[in-house]
């Protein structure tokens, strides 16, 4: 395999050798400034250059032993990955990182500091406090709250419902296993690791209560009683109600206000899966989306959806300091003297991690560079661009918008009238052609059993021209596969 420089005897000298790392970490830096300015310049550039499963590997096994220099590596990883910096990234919620934060990402690295006790992250603790606090303030809690961060958005919602099922559940489910059937009450629009969540908690499909939605996607209130009053007929402890702000698919924010009464009129746990949307704290223009969210027990937000961070970072707030700490009460002697004591700079006390990122760095970085203007700037940025798309669709004569949005997630499809052809497949087929040519990245989503292109604005510097050039695109794919279908059945 390939070398950084002339090898040293001892090997370990070379791996830990400061002057390597200075020289290897300006050209790596100059490649990704030189990468990242063509791809948010140059439209030509793909923003996927895509290749079979199969062919990616072969050429990563061939690479392992070969000589390849360790910058070849790094460039050729370039040239093999989806480009979220591209501004006809249109896909995945996935943030597209401002570089401050990034760079905040190369000293957590370096440092390694595993934050789960005090002494292995001071500084990352104690900025993780201010980070959550203010999340917390923007939320609406008052002095009593309190958060911590955590890999992602599937564990801060498994770390929440257990929160949840110590708090509500009649026995201690942590110290006795499970003694009586427990459920929890959720929107059929709510993010799978819900789904998830709840069957690792053990509570099976019976105990995961899909409520149904309305027409814009959204839990429908009138059916959230109904839902409760069975399941308990059917010998159910329901301990929680999720509220979703907003679903994944379709972009749909939950009325969390009227959940928020439902839930403190039932003694219920009340948990809003803010993952993708509850960035909107940050926007006086789009925070009327969470009205109510300060009545939930428990919140999770994403930094690396809508708040311009890498991932995975994820925050997890509760809204009473207390519950927290409840989580996970088990001993650990080498760790801290007592589990029952709160001490906000041991984080390890309540997340499933023990050794964890210093990612709290990486918001705060951020934060000092741009302030909060830079949070608001880009939420209102994305959910502007989505209306002025879903607005561009509406008028496009053979486009089918699926439901207006109420995020930056815009799901349509192309569906041109008196033609005989299957929707589902044509739509499937002008997203593989959209996908192998590199010009765009979208994805798709199924709706009422219908295929829909579903588009997530994430770059702010995604331009109504580029999504002009989106819509020219589908249109000329949809109308080539029609063609040829009509050819084909001559």
């Amino acid at each position: 395999m390939g070398k950084i420089f002339a090898m040293k005897k001892n090997v370990l000298e070379n791996v830990y050798d400061p002057s390597v790392f200075r020289t290897i970490g300006h050209e790596l830096i100059d490649l990704l400034a030189d990468h990242l300015e063509k791809v948010q310049s140059d439209r030509e550039h793909p923003v996927l250059p895509y290749k079979d499963p199969e062919v990616v590997l072969d050429y990563w096994k061939k690479d392992f032993s070969s000589d390849t220099g360790v910058m070849d590596m790094f460039g050729n990883i370039l040239s093999q990955s989806i480009n979220v910096h591209h501004p006809r990234y249109i896909g995945h919620q996935v943030a597209v990182p401002a570089f401050i934060s990034s760079l905040s990402g190369l000293i957590s690295d370096v440092m390694s500091n595993g934050t789960g006790v005090y002494e292995m992250g001071m500084a990352a603790n104690a900025i993780e406090r201010i980070v959550t606090d203010l999340v917390a303030q923007r939320i609406g809690y008052d002095q009593n709250a309190s958060g911590l961060l955590t890999s992602g958005g599937s564990l801060a919602n498994l770390t929440a419902l257990l929160a949840a099922r110590k708090a509500k559940a009649p026995s201690s489910v942590w110290e006795k296993g499970h003694q009586e059937k427990l459920a929890i009450l959720v929107s059929e629009e709510a993010h799978y690791c819900i789904d998830r969540a709840a069957r690792i908690l053990g509570l099976g499909e019976e105990g995961i209560v899909k409520v149904p939605v309305n027409g814009d996607y959204s839990i429908d209130t009138s059916k959230v009683a109904g839902c409760l009053e069975e399941a308990q007929s059917k010998g159910l402890h329901v301990i929680a109600i999720i509220g979703c702000a907003c679903s994944t698919a379709t972009g749909s924010y939950d009325d969390l206000d009227y959940l928020g009464d439902f839930a403190d009129k039932h003694n219920l746990w009340f948990h809003v899966d803010g993952a993708h949307g509850a960035g909107v704290i940050f926007s006086e223009k789009y925070k009327h989306m969470v009205k109510g969210i300060a009545k939930a027990d428990s919140v999770v937000l994403d930094f690396h959806k809508m708040l311009m961070t890498p991932a995975l970072n994820t925050a997890l707030i509760f809204k009473n300091s207390i519950d927290s700490y409840r989580t996970f009460e088990q001993k650990a002697q080498y760790l801290w003297d007592s589990q029952h004591s709160q001490e906000w700079y041991n984080s390890g006390k309540r997340t499933f991690e023990c050794t964890k990122l210093m990612m709290s760095i990486k918001v705060y970085a951020i934060l000092k560079a741009y302030g909060e203007e830079a949070f608001t700037q880009n939420v209102n940025t994305l959910y502007d661009l989505a209306e002025t798309f879903s607005e561009m669709i509406d008028k496009q004569e053979s486009f089918e918008l699926a439901h207006h949005p109420q995020a930056n997630i815009v799901n349509f499809r192309y569906a041109p009238e008196q033609v005989d052809i299957d929707l589902n497949t044509l739509n499937n087929n002008i997203r593989q052609a959209l996908i192998q040519s590199g010009k765009f990245y979208v994805v798709q989503t199924t709706i009422n059993e219908e295929k829909y292109l579903r588009t997530t604005m994430m770059n702010p510097l995604t331009t109504k021209d580029d999504l002009i050039a989106l819509i020219e695109e589908v249109h000329h794919l949809g109308t080539t596969f029609v063609k040829e279908k009509v050819s084909n059945s001559f």
